[in-house]
């Protein structure tokens, strides 16, 4: 009898350790996700950030102000315009094949 008792006190302290470091790992693993979950969210925030800066970096006005500024572009008119023209080339007949 006194070793079933001590057989069921040894089981029962492994199940009290068991769950006990089961409960840790429960509350370890929480943590974690709420702290990946906090970082997906911030970088969230700095891709939608990103997001608008790119946009506002592509206007229409900001291109042709860098393109004038930088680049020292002016608009085209027909005064400075220069065409160019391919020359016309005859073309040859082609070749006759011999069966």
């Amino acid at each position: 009898m006194i070793r079933i008792n001590l057989l069921l006190l040894v089981l029962l302290v492994l199940s009290a350790l068991f769950l006990v470091h089961s409960q840790y790992e429960a509350r370890r693993l929480f943590v974690e996700l709420e702290a990946a979950r906090r970082e997906g969210q911030r970088l969230q925030v700095e891709h939608d950030r990103l997001e608008v800066e790119r946009r506002a970096q592509a206007t229409p006005l900001r291109v042709e102000q860098i393109a004038r500024q930088q680049l020292q572009m002016r608009p085209a008119h027909p005064g400075i315009t220069q065409y160019v023209a391919r020359p016309s080339v005859p073309v040859a007949a082609p070749a006759e094949r011999r069966p």
